[in-house]
């Protein structure tokens, strides 16, 4: 298994640069490229601005900037050649091709990609390159985020999957979960399920009370969430990024998700959408902050029932309300939502397994890592207990996922044993945890 100590990054975005900062960190010798020397050398200057630099001073060294224009020559003795350039299926192959002409046997190539199928980049490509090519999609900011997703190619050689492995799970300290070749991988097909059914289902039930405050309050602490909640992290993602995803999802989910249902905006986001009212980006969306003549500062909310931009409310949630499993359960609106949400994410999710991954242990990694949430779906459920999960399913009449079934018939009570060292299978039968 060669080692990886020359990486060449395409794309100077933020994205891109990132990822060469990270490799650049780790000792590699980094060349990153992009249209012009001059933008890819922006990208890397971005890398030390700022309070929080992305890149110690001292690691500069190993960076240097170029232009694609002379790709050829760049990635000739390259180890890795990583491609972060525009989501569009013609130019990444038009890219593919030349680095295939170009690079050395044994070279691993990939693209960051989470939106174009791998095996539509590759469909008619040389043998060479699909037995060398994967997806290694990491999460932004890379020297921020620990997931990276990773999918082979059908074609791939045997020891891919290690060279990454010991690549970027070693040298660079990400938490490399194993995906499948279909939309948004993991994270994001769950994450970005669960967001946009959040918008609609925050819709449907305003007229209860439940505004973006309760609504962010219960999707935190209560959940093991990150403090954002759900109207406070598409503010920060934007809107015009979930935009692209769910036109993305529209129109490559599978015929029957459920995540069609969720896969366009409700009316009020729509006209912010394209009001240019975006989020963080744009100075606000559903959030913002003021600052008065005095130079103090508040935040406000914009009121979706009614249209207008307000002091933002505090929340104090019931005591029913701060854990999981008791707030599902809760005979109130805001108990309501969290089922409607949370429950509905927690069974698609159960239904994805083995489609997007061969198990649950990526899954539940994949979101802890790249969402943070504090314990994944499938450790989320055996906090509830499956059993009385599946029972109000049933009782609702709503169908009971792949993975819950199956461990109803396999007689088991816990997707993982007390001290998690083992996990239920596909197959049935406990497993031994992999060491994260």
């Amino acid at each position: 298994m060669s080692a990886i100590n020359k990486v060449v990054v395409v794309g100077a975005g933020t994205m891109g640069a990132g990822i060469a900062g990270i490799c650049a960190a780790a000792g590699c010798e980094v060349a990153l490229l992009d249209l012009q020397t001059e933008t890819a050398q922006a990208g890397i200057d971005r890398l030390g601005a700022g309070k929080r630099p992305a890149l110690a001073e001292e690691h500069f060294a190993n960076l240097r900037a170029g232009s694609i224009d002379d790709l050829e020559q760049h990635i000739a003795d390259a180890d890795w050649v990583c491609e972060a350039i525009v989501e569009n299926l013609e130019i990444k192959r038009s890219f593919f091709s030349r680095v295939e002409a170009a690079r050395k046997d044994g070279s691993l190539v990939t693209t960051n990609t989470s939106g174009i199928p791998l095996r539509d980049i590759l469909d008619g490509m040389p043998a060479r390159l699909q037995a060398d090519m994967a997806v290694t999609h990491f999460f932004n900011p890379p020297h921020i985020m620990r997931l990276l997703e990773f999918v082979p190619s059908d074609a791939a050689n045997p020891d891919l999957s290690a060279r990454v492995a010991d690549f970027c799970g070693g040298r660079l300290g990400k938490g490399v979960v194993y995906a499948k070749d279909t939309v948004n991988f993991i994270g994001n097909r769950i994450g970005c399920y669960w967001m946009l059914a959040g918008l609609h289902i925050g819709k449907a039930m305003r007229d209860d009370g439940l505004d973006q405050e309760t609504v962010d309050a219960l999707m935190s602490k209560p959940m093991g969430f990150p403090p954002t909640g759900l109207y406070g992290l598409v503010d920060l993602i934007g809107l015009d990024v979930m935009a692209l995803v769910a036109k993305n999802l529209t129109a490559n989910l599978p015929a029957g998700d459920v995540g069609h249902e969720y896969a366009a905006f409700p009316a009020e986001e729509q006209a912010l959408f394209e009001a240019g009212q975006l989020g963080r980006k744009t100075g606000g969306g559903f959030y913002r902050m003021q600052k008065d003549a005095d130079g103090n500062r508040s935040m406000e909310t914009y009121d979706l029932g009614t249209g207008a931009w307000r002091a933002k409310r505090e929340v104090t949630l019931d005591e029913s309300l701060h854990d999981l499993s008791s707030a599902m359960f809760a005979n109130s609106p805001e108990g309501q939502f969290v089922w409607a949400q949370m429950g509905g994410t927690l069974a698609y999710a159960a239904d994805l397994v083995p489609d997007i991954a061969d198990d649950i242990v990526n899954v539940d990694r994949a979101m802890r890592w790249g969402f943070g949430w504090a314990q994944g779906p499938f450790e989320m459920l055996d906090r509830i207990g499956p059993a009385r999960f599946a029972e109000r399913l049933a009782a609702e009449g709503k169908p009971v996922p792949k993975m819950l079934a199956a461990l109803q018939a396999a007689g088991a009570t816990r997707f993982y044993n007390q001290d998690g060292t083992q996990f239920f299978g596909v197959d049935g039968t406990f497993h031994d945890t992999p060491t994260e």
